[in-house]
């Protein structure tokens, strides 16, 4: 997808009923550090459109963004954020359900998962909804300039075996720093909506 003209088009709020954009929509889940705002900003080439925070939690809307009028990035809510009650997690968590099960626009769920840890428990139970979803999730590996080279594929394995995941499930590092990996992810994403190089 060659990148013509990026605005976040709607935000989603606790609130809100999911909206029906008429678009391909393209899905990334992910705890609240793992660096989802700067992959999104790396894919849609712009410096802060998706905003960064040194503190985590900032996402808890679902943030829809427009991709050459032609199909959306979603944003969903960080998930386990230490210092949020009890309550606020619920929400983030019925927010992101709602979505994935009301959506009919949704072609992929990306799930960003940071390369130099083994997965969390809360990683895990946001792997298994997402299948339980009905969708396939694939998986982004952030955070890929922080590690050797030499250690990628055990890192990688440590990924696959921590989620249990099912055969076949994708892996794709990525380094928002390098932007490392950006094109193999726009290339599953043209794959999953179909626009190719448009």
């Amino acid at each position: 997808m060659v990148i013509k003209n990026v605005s976040l088009d709607i935000v989603c709020g606790i609130t809100s009923a999911v909206p029906e954009t008429g678009r391909p929509e393209v899905a990334f889940a992910g705890k609240s550090n793992v660096g989802k705002s700067s992959l999104i900003n790396a894919l849609m080439n712009r410096k802060s459109l998706a905003r960064t925070s040194a503190a985590p939690g900032k996402t808890q809307t679902i943030n829809f963004y427009n991709i050459n009028e032609l199909m959306y990035l979603v944003d969903l809510p960080g998930y386990g954020y230490a210092t949020a009650s009890e309550e606020i997690k619920a929400k983030w968590g019925k927010m992101i359900e709602d979505y994935l099960h009301q959506s009919k626009e949704i072609r992929g769920v990306f799930l960003l998962i940071d390369i130099r840890h083994a997965p969390s428990n809360n990683d895990r139970i946001m792997y298994q909804w997402i299948l339980a979803h009905g969708y396939e999730p694939i998986i982004i590996a952030t955070k890929l300039d922080k590690i050797k080279r030499s250690q990628i594929q055990k890192q990688i394995k440590i990924v696959r075996d921590g989620l249990d995941m099912i055969p076949g499930t994708r892996i794709l590092p990525f380094s928002a720093q390098t932007k490392q990996g950006r094109e193999e992810i726009w290339e599953v994403i043209d794959e999953l909506t179909g626009f190719g190089e448009e």
